[in-house]
């Protein structure tokens, strides 16, 4: 959504003309969800409703649009046969010529839709933290992104991180400079139980040896299970940054989705 979104603002600042594409309602199966936006100009376009035949359609007629002819209140598309899509459900489409009425709306959606965004809460700004920052800033998630270090930017700068409280439906990552800095933030998050999910890299080794000395520390021996380490899929090995982001960000969203469909988190990897 935000691509389309910031491509129809700029578009109305640069007083070019352009349509925006929303997928309004489906029935059965299609490739996209109600609520999908695409922008077309007559040389580009932002965002996507499913791709196929349906996009390129969709596509014709709004640059028949912009070219004079009338904008269609609804386009009503099944997918079947007549699109070549095997979905076999039925997409219907709104059609909208922006102008500079619209800059206010679609800043005021595009601000509500980032609210409703899950958060990721990330403690650390080293390699794999910058990669996994990289990694996800394409996904629907907000991301709070923290360090004890200065000169971390563009992470926050925070002094005592154990000390940062998070919400209870936030998804905390531990993966900062420092085993003592790991080890405080987990007791903190732990104790507090003001997360949807906490993840820490590491090795088993280390969890292991995290969990005798979170106990020690008062952390109740239950609540160790909400606590997942290592972090990743466990069928990919590589150790490089971006493969363990790569390798973090599916996982993320599989809990984004469990999250999404009110599963009970603590059975998902």
């Amino acid at each position: 959504m935000t691509d389309a979104i910031d491509a129809a603002i700029a578009s109305i600042d640069r007083g070019k003309p352009a349509i925006l594409v929303e997928v309004v309602e489906v029935l059965g199966s299609a490739p996209r969800e109600a609520g999908a936006l695409m922008l077309v100009t007559d040389t580009a376009i932002a965002g996507t409703i499913g791709g196929g035949e349906l996009e390129w359609r969709a596509m014709q007629r709004a640059r028949e649009a912009l070219m004079g002819e009338p904008v269609p209140e609804r386009l009503q598309l099944p997918l079947g046969p007549a699109l070549q899509q095997c979905c076999g459900g039925h997409v219907t489409l709104a059609l909208t010529r922006l102008g500079p009425a619209d800059r206010g709306r679609l800043g005021q959606r595009l601000e509500e839709w980032r609210q409703a965004l899950p958060r990721l809460v990330l403690f650390g700004a080293g390699h794999v933290g910058r990669a996994l920052v990289r990694a996800i800033a394409p996904l629907p998630c907000r991301i709070r992104w923290l360090d004890s270090r200065p000169g971390m930017a563009p992470a926050e700068h925070v002094a005592d991180p154990a000390v940062v409280a998070t919400e209870p439906s936030d998804l905390v990552l531990v993966m900062t400079h420092s085993h003592s800095v790991d080890l405080a933030i987990v007791e903190a998050r732990l104790k507090a139980q003001d997360f949807a999910w906490l993840g820490l890299i590491g090795s088993a080794t280390k969890r292991r040896r995290f969990e005798g000395q979170l106990v020690a520390a008062g952390v109740p021996r239950d609540r160790l299970a909400r606590l997942v380490c290592p972090i990743g899929l466990a069928s990919i090995k590589g150790k490089d940054p971006a493969v363990i982001a790569a390798s973090v960000t599916a996982q993320l969203l599989v809990v984004l989705e469990a999250l999404a469909a009110g599963q009970n988190l603590r059975s998902v990897a």
